[in-house]
Parts: structure tokens; C-alpha cells; sequence
């Protein structure tokens, strides 16, 4: 057994320097994507050039604001990362100003804001994980965590 895992070792492999490997990296823990666009003309668009980049660390939800005509027509898509606080106003409300109707969602999840809202049956906050400690506290955990190993091997030192 350890001559085949020594030949394995040294075995030159013709098509070695050729392999590419995706390391698949995530910029922090429980990161996350959303479909973004500002004021896309439809729902297509908005989501055929949306920019593949995560979304910020003080964000946990994916929000989107559709804007409608009576007749049901699109005239304007936003779609961001938000935060908590930017997601209280779901719903949707006829815009005077306008005249047209504007429904928002929220969501949590990987690139979860595909569908634009339509009516008040799915302009909702709509939250799939549980949020029992706020990214600070994790943070102060895990540093306190490492502080206190780092302290452990540096007594164990001679």
C-alpha cells in the first residue's frame, strides 16, 4: 500500500499544470448574492444586467421595489441588498403622485429576489433563517474565541 501512495506521489502527470481548481470562496460567513439593478425598465432586464458581486456584510436580505402601470405594466425595478430596517415598508400602496402602484418584497437567500412583487399576496418579508445574534456579537465571539487560544499556546510556550 505505501509503494502505490509513493507512486501516486511521484508520478508525473501529463496534464497536471493544465488543471484549474475553483476554490469556492465566500467573502465572509453566511454571505450571501441578490439580483441589483436601479430602475431597470422590467423584471427582465433588471435581472439579464444585474452585477454578480455580494452583497455587504451589515445586509442580510435581498429588497425589490416594482413599479406598475393599471394595466399591470412594468415601468421601473429596483433591486438591492438591505438591511432589516429597509425592508419594514413591504407592501404594496398606490403612488398619487404617479398614479401607478408600487409593491415591495424582502427576502432572505441566496439571489432570492428573481420574481418581482405583483399584489399584496407576495409583496411580502419574506425571511427563511433565524436571526438570533446579530453579526457584532458573533464577531465579539469569535474574537474572544481565538484572544483567548492565542493566550493558551502562548503560556504553553517554554
Amino acid at each position: 500500500m505505501l509503494n502505490i501512495q509513493l507512486d501516486l506521489l511521484t508520478y508525473d502527470w501529463p496534464l497536471f499544470h493544465k488543471c484549474v481548481y475553483l476554490i469556492p470562496a465566500t467573502p465572509f460567513p453566511n454571505s450571501f448574492k441578490c439580483f441589483t439593478c436601479d430602475k431597470a425598465k422590467d423584471n427582465y432586464l433588471c435581472n439579464r444586467w444585474a452585477e454578480d458581486k455580494w452583497c455587504p456584510q451589515h445586509t442580510h436580505f435581498c429588497k425589490t421595489v416594482h413599479h406598475f402601470n393599471t394595466q399591470g405594466k412594468s415601468t421601473s425595478v429596483t433591486k438591492k441588498c438591505a438591511t432589516r430596517e429597509e425592508c419594514h415598508a413591504v407592501g404594496c400602496h398606490h403612488r398619487l403622485d404617479s398614479g401607478h402602484m408600487e409593491c415591495v418584497s424582502c427576502c432572505d437567500g441566496m439571489i432570492c429576489n428573481v420574481e418581482v412583487p405583483t399584489n399584496h399576496t407576495n409583496a411580502v418579508f419574506s425571511v427563511m433563517k433565524s436571526y438570533r445574534k446579530s453579526d457584532a456579537c458573533r464577531t465579539a465571539s469569535y474574537s474572544i474565541t481565538i484572544a483567548s487560544a492565542l493566550l493558551l499556546l502562548l503560556q504553553l510556550q517554554p
